[in-house]
C-alpha cells in the first residue's frame, strides 16, 4: 500500500491572516448601519481571540488568495450580504446613496480583484456564465453561491451536461466553485436539502474499488470534488486547495445555515497556519475508552450528535466522524479511524431521508473498507425533501437520534 501523500499546503502566515482578517474587521471610512458596526466590533474581538467564525473563515480565504495574486469572483442571489445576514463584504454608506465600501477590495495596492456580485434569480443563466469564465481563466476563483441549496435545480441542465462531465466529453477542465446551503432547520422542503444525493450518483469512481491512490492522484481522477466541511478552517483550506492544486476541478460545498453562528463551529488561527491543510475526514476529537459504536457521518448533524451523546452519557462508549470530502472517498484515513475502534458496530447518520443524502453513496464504500455490516441512522425515505411541520420535524430530529444511539 503507498504512503499517502499530504494535500497541497494550504496553510499561511500568520502575519498575512492577522493583516486580511485586521482589514476585514475594521470600521470602513463610511457611515454604516449600527447592525453592522456590532458585526465588525464582535469580528474584531474573534481577531483578537485569534479564532473565526463561517464568515470569517471564509473572508480569510478569499483575502490570502488575493494577496498571493489570484483574482476571486463570487456571484449568486444576495452574496454581498450573504442569504443569511453573516457575509456583509459590500457594505452601503448610510448618508450618500449608492456609495460602498469592500473591505476584501482594500488589502494592499498589490493585492488582485476581488468581484463580487448580486446575480438575477436566473440559475441557468448566470451559472452557465461563471463555469464559462472558470475556464478562460483557471487563474481566478469562480464561486456560484445559491441562494438555497436547491435553487441549483432550475440550472441542472448546466450541472449535468456541463460541470459534472466536462472534462471528459471535452477536455475543459474547471475550477468552479458552488456553494449550495444545505440543512435541516424545520424551514420546509423548500429551503432544506440541496439534494446531495444527485450529485453523488454522478460521481465517476467505483464502489467495488478501494481506491489508496496518492492523494493528488485521487483529485486528479475524480470528474469533481464533493465537500461538506463542518469547520471554518477547513473551508479556508478547501477554497485555497482549488487554486494551489496543479489542474483544475469544480468544487459542490454543501455549505451550512445554522453553523454559521454556531458557538461550536469555531476554528483556532493557528488551524490555518503555515503547515496546516485540509481535513477530509475528522476524527473522533475526544479519547473515548469503550466504543461500542463508530458514527460515520457529513455536516451539520455532527454538533446534533455531540450534543445528543453528551446528554446521554455515552461519551465512551459512542465515537463520531466527520467526514468532510465525500468525493473522492477517503479510504486511507476511515480505514485508520475502523481500525482505531476495531470491535465497535459502525452506522452511518444522516439528517436527510434514506433515499436522499449520502446513505447510497457512502453505504457501499464504508462497508468494504470496514468489511462490517453499516448501520442507518436518519429519516424514512420521502418524496419531499422535508417536512414544513415543525412538530413532525422535531420528532424526526428524536427518532434520529435514538437510532443512532441505540447501542
Amino acid at each position: 500500500m503507498p504512503v499517502i501523500r499530504p494535500h497541497p499546503p494550504t496553510g499561511v502566515e500568520d502575519a498575512l491572516l492577522g493583516m486580511v482578517a485586521g482589514r476585514f474587521s475594521e470600521d470602513p471610512p463610511i457611515k454604516v448601519h449600527s447592525g453592522i458596526q456590532r458585526i465588525l466590533k464582535a469580528r474584531r474581538a474573534m481577531v483578537e481571540a485569534k479564532t473565526a467564525d463561517w464568515a470569517l473563515g471564509e473572508a480569510l480565504a478569499f483575502g490570502t488568495l488575493l494577496m498571493e495574486g489570484y483574482h476571486v469572483r463570487l456571484s449568486g442571489q444576495d452574496v454581498e450580504r450573504g442569504t443569511f445576514s453573516h457575509r456583509h463584504h459590500v457594505l452601503h454608506d448610510q448618508d450618500v446613496d449608492g456609495k460602498t465600501y469592500n473591505a476584501l477590495q482594500n488589502l494592499s495596492s498589490t493585492q488582485q480583484k476581488y468581484s463580487v456580485s448580486n446575480s438575477s434569480l436566473s440559475e441557468f443563466g448566470v451559472l452557465g456564465f461563471e463555469l464559462g469564465f472558470s475556464q478562460h481563466n483557471p487563474n481566478s476563483l469562480v464561486i456560484w453561491e445559491a441562494q438555497f441549496g436547491d435553487f441549483f435545480n432550475t440550472a441542472q441542465p448546466i450541472v449535468d451536461q456541463f460541470i459534472s462531465s466536462g472534462q471528459d466529453k471535452w477536455i475543459r477542465q474547471s475550477g468552479l466553485v458552488m456553494l449550495l446551503p444545505h440543512g435541516f432547520e424545520g424551514m420546509g422542503p423548500e429551503h432544506s436539502s440541496a439534494r446531495m444525493e444527485r450529485f453523488l450518483q454522478m460521481c465517476n469512481d467505483n464502489e467495488d474499488v478501494i481506491n489508496m491512490d496518492l492523494i493528488d492522484e485521487q483529485l486528479a481522477d475524480a470528474n469533481w470534488l464533493i465537500c461538506n466541511v463542518t469547520t471554518p478552517a477547513n473551508m479556508f483550506h478547501v477554497l485555497r486547495r482549488q487554486m494551489h492544486m496543479k489542474f483544475r476541478k469544480p468544487l459542490v460545498i454543501f455549505t451550512p445555515k445554522s453553523l454559521l453562528r454556531h458557538p461550536k463551529a469555531r476554528s483556532s488561527f493557528d488551524e490555518m497556519v503555515t503547515g496546516t491543510t485540509f481535513q477530509r475526514v475528522i476524527p473522533e476529537q475526544g479519547s473515548p475508552k469503550n466504543v461500542k459504536k463508530t458514527i460515520f457521518c457529513t455536516g451539520k448533524v455532527y454538533y446534533d450528535l455531540v450534543e445528543e451523546r453528551e446528554k446521554r452519557g455515552l461519551n465512551d462508549e459512542v465515537a463520531i466522524t466527520r467526514i468532510e470530502q465525500l468525493h473522492p472517498f477517503p479510504y486511507d484515513v476511515i480505514e485508520e479511524e475502523v481500525k482505531r475502534f476495531p470491535n465497535s458496530q459502525i452506522a452511518w447518520c444522516q439528517e436527510e431521508h434514506k433515499n436522499a443524502g449520502g446513505w447510497a453513496y457512502v453505504k457501499p464504500r464504508l462497508s468494504n473498507i470496514s468489511k462490517k455490516n453499516v448501520g442507518y441512522a436518519g429519516r424514512d425515505p420521502a418524496a419531499s425533501a422535508a417536512t414544513g411541520n415543525k412538530k413532525a420535524h422535531k420528532d424526526e430530529i428524536r427518532r434520529l437520534m435514538d437510532d443512532a444511539f441505540t447501542l
